[in-house]
């Protein structure tokens, strides 16, 4: 995620379409919107963590080849989520019902929908309070049913499950469950070590 830098303008905001433009326009930035319409320029990341995202995204990748439940998405993709915010996650998935009910416009600009599992690897530069509130209010409060906040710094992992209490797993001598979203799936997260 990272830090980042918010574009606030007061006297407009951005439709849906407007910001689509935009970031196509400027695809050499990353850009978010919160769902207050402040355009977020987000950073690019370093070796470690792009190295730690490239095998997030080999495990479940080979999951959801197999396993063939719904669609997986990369850091690259973003979601135009319920509240307008349109933002990113490392690892996103949308079950195969809800990426069906989209028409090919919707698929191939920014999806209208809330991912049902998203995965933040959390950065050096990024705090705790701005992930969390991330996770909280823009992924599950947009109606995400599983998702894990990892910070390989502490090897702390913070899983947020619909209208349940966060909970935390500490060390990455463990395996994480996709419970009965992401059917099957474990991530043994010996491989972030």
């Amino acid at each position: 995620m990272g830090q980042y830098v918010a574009l606030k303008y007061d006297r407009f905001r951005l439709s849906d379409d407007e910001f689509y433009d935009f970031c196509t326009q400027n695809d050499s930035l990353k850009f978010e919107r919160d769902a207050k319409g402040n355009i977020l320029i987000m950073p690019n990341t370093g070796g470690i963590t792009g190295n730690l995202k490239f095998e997030l995204n080999i495990e479940f990748g080979i999951w959801n080849r197999q396993a063939k439940l719904g669609k997986g998405f990369d850091s690259s993709t973003t979601f135009r989520l319920p509240s307008s915010a349109a933002r990113s996650a490392d690892v996103a998935w949308v079950n195969n019902e809800n990426w069906n009910q989209l028409d090919l416009a919707q698929q191939t600009k920014f999806p209208p929908v809330c991912p049902d599992f998203v995965l933040e690897l959390m950065s050096t530069t990024d705090n705790l309070k701005d992930s969390t509130k991330k996770m909280e209010e823009e992924w599950m409060g947009n109606g995400c049913k599983l998702a894990w906040l990892i910070n390989p710094k502490t090897q702390k992992t913070y899983i947020f499950r619909e209208n349940k209490e966060v909970e935390i797993v500490v060390g990455f001598d463990q395996k994480l469950s996709g419970e009965n979203v992401l059917v099957g799936f474990e991530l043994d997260l010996s491989i972030l070590k």
